[in-house]
Parts: structure tokens; C-alpha cells; sequence
């Protein structure tokens, strides 16, 4: 009995490391399940009231997917304590808790066996070509020094204007803009007020703009960058994300520039330079950070729309940020614009793309607008969104663990909560992450079945 009960242990744990989705899956959900009891306590609020557990899931979620949408101004309503639990619950979640126990288990220095180091790989979107140990140590490296940058720089303006309490709220918002989270400490200047307050100041802006830039790139792109020096080349994965990621921001800004340039509740009254300033910046927290420095609910619908579509591409994989990434869509466009130049393969910058990569990106998108067709149309059915513009907006924005909210989070009913928290988990751990660790099975076997060909035609 006891040799059967062994058997079946080591049986579950092979099947746990053969699935490193179900792990990432499980971390992720214990993570925000430990987070929400923790808030519920009376010493995380300042009132010392209990906090209901629906809404301490929800901003539990919330931080640990790096979103930003939220039920209660954090400021206003949770007390240092319970904004502690907040910042580190993005930390965590903004990393990986794979990455950070990786990290942690080379610190003292324990070998990485091939299984922890498949793990690692899936937890930062890498794969067995890239140097995972040395990886996983960038990763943590670098995101600490970015961090350590941007909170020096934002204690400047924040400790003059708030005393001591400036210096926590420096370290705040850089982990918060890194992490592409967007959770503020702001609401001493207005219940949701985000950065409007801070709309003036250039400093916290751009350095704002600039760690959620850095932490969009993804690990590897740094990586890669890293390795420039002595490689003189970079991989096309990196020249993918660069370049969309410059062409994605400068398009964004030009967009907001057009549809916001008259608009009184959003730009309209501001001089030329400040109007850049905002548009780009809205193109920038629109890749998955959340912060705003214009009332949102001023947008003009076409700027709602173009919010929408930026939100949902998102930031690069292996990075702090969501949405399908800017990977999948480009693999998509190109896919298409190959089909319709009579190519068999998809052609990136004089380079094919595997197959198994197009069909993934298919399936990521797929799946993506099936949920968010779904959770739409539940904010809808309950009566919790005002209009179908601003019901899809929240939703991708839920999705995408981008966190610009049109104020429909903080009034929403039981229902909507729970769908938009599932777009959360889901938007950070990826819908096709999602499904594969609930099937558990290893992708290897599938690839050997042989089935009978046959024809279908579509278009």
C-alpha cells in the first residue's frame, strides 16, 4: 500500500513537471488566493473594518496580475500596511513566483536541474537555446536596479510635496510603473485621481513613461541587448519587439493627437507641447501600465476605440506586461500579408516563422477575443457598464492587465467582479498557458499522432 501510495506521488510530480503551465497556473493562484485573506484583515484598511473577501480577490488579482483596476482608491481606503501587502503582491506577481524562488535557489547556490530550469524557462518566456540561469539572474538583477532608478528620481519630487511619506510613494509607483501594474498612491488629491494631479510635472510622467517602457521590452529582449556587444547582432524575436514597440508608440501618439486635440474634457484646453506630452503618454500606459494623467471618462469614443486596440496587442512576451503581446500580432499580420502575397510560410524580416509559432498566435488571439466577447457581454447583461464602448474598454483593460478603468471596477456588482477577475488571471497567465495546464498532457506525445489528411476550403 505504502509502495502504491509512493508510486502515485512521484507519478502527480512527474506530471506537474511535465506541465510547467499548471505549475505557473498554481503559483499564480495560491499567490493571489494568500494576498486576498491577507486583505481582508482589519490592519490592512484604515478604518480597521474587514474588508469583504469578493473585493479583497479582486485587488488581490488585481496586484498579483499587474493590472491596476481596482474596487477602492488604494490610498483612501487601505492603510500602509495593506498598500505593503499591494506593492509586494506586484513584485511578486509582476516577476513570477518562479522566477523569483529560481532566483532565490541560485542565490544559495543550489544547481538548477533540468526540470527547475524548464520551469524557469516557461516562467519568463524563454526557451532551451537561451542561457536560463543567466537569465533568471538578469531578470531580477535588472528589474532591482530599474526599480532602485526610478525611485530615486521620483523621491525628488515626491518627499518635498509629502514628507517621509513621499519616500515610500517613490518606491510605490517605480515598482507599480515597472511592473506595468498602475496601482497609485495619489487619492490624498481626489478619489481615483491617478497621475492627473501629477499631469504638470514633466519629471514623474517621463520617468513613469520610461519604467513602463523598460518593463514591456520582456527579459529577453534585455538579454539581448546585454549580448549585443558581443554578438554584434540581435535575435529576431528582439527586432520584432523594438521596432513594433517604437512603431506602436509613435502611432499611438499621433492617434491621441487627432481624435483628443479639441477635446475640452481630455486635452482641449492644453498648449501644443502639453498636448504631446499627454498623448504620448497615453500611448505609452495604454501597452498594459494603467496610469492616466487625463480623466479617461473624457475620451472621445474613438479615442476609447484606439485605447481598446492598444490595450489589447499589449507589451512583449517574458515581460511585466499583457494583453496577446505585440509578437502574436505581428506573427498574425505578417501571416496574412504572406497568405495574400501567394507565400506558403510566413516571411518576418527576411526570416520564415515556424508553424507551431503561427498556430500558437492564432490560437492566443482566438482566445483572447472569446473571452472578451464573453466578459463584455456579462458587464453588459448585468447593467453594470453604462455603454457597449466603455463595457469592452474595461473588459480589455482587464484582459490586457492594463488597469485604465472607466469607473465601472469600483461600482460593479458580484458578477461582473468575478469576470473581470478572470480576464485578469487569465490576461497574466496567458489563455493558451491556461488551457494547456488544465489538460495536462505533454505537447511531445501530441505531436507524434498521425491522422488521415483531408480538404477544406475557406475564404
Amino acid at each position: 500500500m505504502r509502495t502504491q501510495m509512493h508510486s502515485l506521488n512521484e507519478n502527480t510530480k512527474n506530471k506537474l513537471f511535465h506541465n510547467p503551465a499548471l505549475v505557473i497556473v498554481s503559483s499564480f493562484f495560491i499567490l493571489i488566493l494568500v494576498g486576498a485573506l491577507i486583505l481582508m484583515l482589519p490592519i490592512c484598511s484604515r478604518s480597521g473594518e474587514v474588508t469583504p473577501f469578493l473585493n479583497s480577490l479582486f485587488t488581490a488579482t488585481s496586484a498579483t496580475c499587474v493590472t491596476g483596476l481596482v474596487v477602492y482608491d488604494t490610498y483612501l481606503y487601505f492603510s500602509v500596511f495593506g498598500q505593503c501587502v499591494i506593492i509586494a503582491l506586484i513584485q511578486l506577481g509582476g516577476l513570477g513566483v518562479v522566477t523569483l524562488t529560481s532566483f532565490f535557489y541560485l542565490l544559495i547556490g543550489k544547481k538548477m536541474g533540468l526540470r527547475t530550469a524548464h520551469l524557469a524557462q516557461e516562467s519568463v518566456s524563454s526557451d532551451e537555446h537561451i542561457n536560463t540561469v543567466h537569465l533568471i539572474k538578469m531578470v531580477v538583477i535588472l528589474t532591482f536596479i530599474f526599480e532602485l532608478t526610478g525611485a530615486l528620481i521620483l523621491s525628488t519630487q515626491f518627499i518635498p510635496l509629502f514628507g517621509a511619506y513621499g519616500a515610500f510613494m517613490a518606491v510605490f509607483f517605480s515598482i507599480s510603473a515597472y511592473c506595468n501594474a498602475g496601482f497609485d498612491l495619489l487619492g490624498m488629491n481626489g478619489e481615483y485621481s491617478n497621475l492627473v494631479s501629477m499631469q504638470d510635472n514633466p519629471v514623474v510622467t517621463f520617468t513613469i513613461m520610461a519604467l513602463i517602457v523598460c518593463g514591456g521590452l520582456g527579459f529577453i529582449v534585455w538579454q539581448d541587448i546585454y549580448n549585443y556587444r558581443r554578438r554584434k547582432k540581435l535575435m529576431l524575436h528582439s527586432k520584432v519587439v523594438l521596432i513594433t514597440t517604437a512603431a506602436l508608440l509613435i502611432l499611438g501618439c499621433i492617434g491621441f493627437l487627432i481624435v483628443e486635440w479639441d477635446n475640452p474634457k481630455t486635452m482641449g484646453n492644453m498648449d501644443v507641447l502639453g498636448k504631446i506630452h499627454h498623448s504620448l503618454f497615453q500611448s505609452v500606459t495604454t501597452r498594459t501600465a494603467g496610469f492616466n494623467t487625463v480623466d479617461l471618462n473624457g475620451l472621445t469614443e474613438v479615442g476609447k476605440i484606439l485605447s481598446i486596440v492598444l490595450m489589447f496587442i499589449g507589451a512583449a512576451p517574458g515581460s511585466t506586461g499583457g494583453g496577446i503581446k505585440i509578437t502574436t500580432m505581428v506573427v498574425l499580420l505578417m501571416t496574412v500579408i504572406s497568405t495574400i502575397r501567394g507565400r506558403t510560410e510566413t516571411i518576418i524580416l527576411h526570416r520564415k516563422v515556424d508553424k507551431s509559432i503561427v498556430y500558437k498566435a492564432l490560437a492566443v488571439a482566438s482566445l483572447a477575443g472569446v473571452l472578451v466577447v464573453v466578459a463584455t457581454s456579462v458587464l453588459l447583461l448585468t447593467g453594470d457598464a453604462t455603454s457597449d464602448i466603455n463595457a469592452l474598454f474595461e473588459t480589455v483593460s482587464g484582459f490586457g492587465t492594463v488597469g485604465l478603468s472607466v469607473g465601472i471596477s469600483a461600482q460593479a456588482g458580484a458578477l461582473s467582479k468575478i469576470m473581470l477577475i478572470i480576464c485578469m488571471f487569465l490576461g497574466r497567465v496567458g489563455p493558451v498557458s491556461f488551457a494547456l495546464s488544465i489538460t495536462l498532457r505533454n505537447g511531445a506525445k501530441m505531436t507524434r499522432q498521425v491522422v488521415p489528411e483531408g480538404k477544406i476550403w475557406v475564404g
